[in-house]
């Protein structure tokens, strides 16, 4: 079953960010993930939600989404956003 990686980033360093971006990508590849959303214009229909920026990443399960966070392929890109960006991310199952 697909799993989605929802992000709500604030970041705090554009320019690291951008560097985070560039290595993380291959990580996310490796682990059979694809970029589902990464950055579009978001709009409030309801509740108080107010995210900054939005990233959804697809993984074939919910295994291999928390197999690439914590893998060591992913960590270095890891350590650099947590310098960079404030995150909150969640894994969720799909349908």
């Amino acid at each position: 079953m697909a799993a989605y990686v929802i992000v709500d980033i604030e970041i705090t360093d554009p320019k690291r960010y951008d560097e985070y971006r560039r290595i993380a990508a291959p990580t996310v590849t490796a682990h059979g993930g694809r970029y589902v959303v990464r950055g579009g214009a978001v709009e409030k229909l309801e509740g108080a939600w107010k995210p900054s920026r939005l990233v959804v990443l697809e993984f074939p399960s919910a295994a291999s989404a928390r197999e690439w966070w914590s893998s060591e392929d992913y960590r270095p890109a890891r350590e650099l956003r947590e310098s960079c960006a404030n995150a909150d991310m969640i894994v969720v199952e799909g349908v």
